[in-house]
């Protein structure tokens, strides 16, 4: 780990960011050229402390995880997050593994897109990066780890996860699911990393058995979804999904259907963050 290139590095690269290209105000009395600390530790989801220790040299080497939120929350290219990896003592994720990253373009789309929620996921439906909107819909998607990961996983193997979506929407939910998962096993034919959450997803649910067997195959580009949210109730929304050339991740974007949930995601955005139930997370978003 090299600490001091390490803690230049993270200096410079606060330093550039204008606080208008990640969603934030830029007021009169700001003296920083670019964010603070504090708004940095934010972003990343990491304690104000580390992130300061990190700057200075004095902190102890940080995860891959927390690695990946500060090159999220810096808006790193693709060269620069390989770069904080390899300052960290860390290998940069593999362009096409499951710890891969989401795109730094892509996450710029995300800052862009404001009000409107919007995701990132990879082509096996890991939620890889949200912006605000997207937090406020369905919860932060992003801390799983192990199969949870994903959301076909999740949602054949935890009630909670298939809780946010009205009844009688499960079954046709549950059929995308599979099919998209179908059409990237197919696009990767022989990947480990794809045969064996299928086998897993097989003997964890009778239910993926079934739908498996159908050998259904479509890859969702625009849908409309219902999201039954704890506070504000239901929100029919509009999913538009756009694919990278290599298909390998996707930008997920969700726009209100109707005048109602246009009232009730701008409702959200008023009440904020606040209380929003842990156990609801895993939102079928796609």
């Amino acid at each position: 780990m090299q600490r001091e290139q390490l803690a230049d590095f993270l200096r410079r690269r606060r330093e550039a960011i204008r606080p208008a290209e990640v969603g934030l105000a830029d007021g009169p009395r700001r003296r920083t050229t670019g964010l603070r600390r504090e708004e940095v530790a934010m972003l990343a989801g990491m304690s104000v402390d580390y992130v300061v220790r990190l700057e200075q040299g004095r902190s102890s080497q940080p995860s891959t995880q927390l690695l990946g939120a500060l090159a999220r929350a810096l808006r790193l290219s693709d060269d620069e997050r390989d770069h904080l990896f390899h300052l960290s003592g860390h290998r940069p994720p593999p362009a096409d593994g499951v710890a891969r990253l989401a795109r730094a373009g892509l996450v710029r789309m995300l800052d862009l897109l404001g009000d409107t929620p919007a995701l990132v996921l990879s082509d096996l439906g890991e939620i890889l990066a949200q912006n605000r909107a997207a937090v406020l819909l369905s919860g932060d998607l992003t801390g799983f780890s192990g199969d949870r990961r994903y959301i076909a996983y999740r949602w054949f193997t935890d009630p909670a996860t298939r809780a946010i979506c009205p009844p009688e929407e499960q079954e046709y939910h549950a059929r995308q699911l599979v099919a998209d998962l179908r059409a990237a096993a197919g696009r990767r034919s022989g990947d480990p990393t794809v045969t064996g959450l299928v086998d897993r997803l097989q003997a964890a649910s009778a239910d993926f058995r079934r739908l498996w067997a159908e050998h259904e195959v479509a890859v969702r580009r625009a849908d409309r979804k219902t999201f039954r949210h704890p506070r504000v109730g239901r929100l029919l929304m509009d999913c538009e999904t756009l694919v990278t050339p290599d298909q390998r991740q996707q930008l997920l974007v969700l726009t209100p259907a109707d005048a109602e949930a246009r009232e009730r995601l701008e409702l959200l955005r008023v009440l904020g963050i606040e209380e929003f139930p842990t156990e609801a997370t895993g939102t079928p978003v796609q």
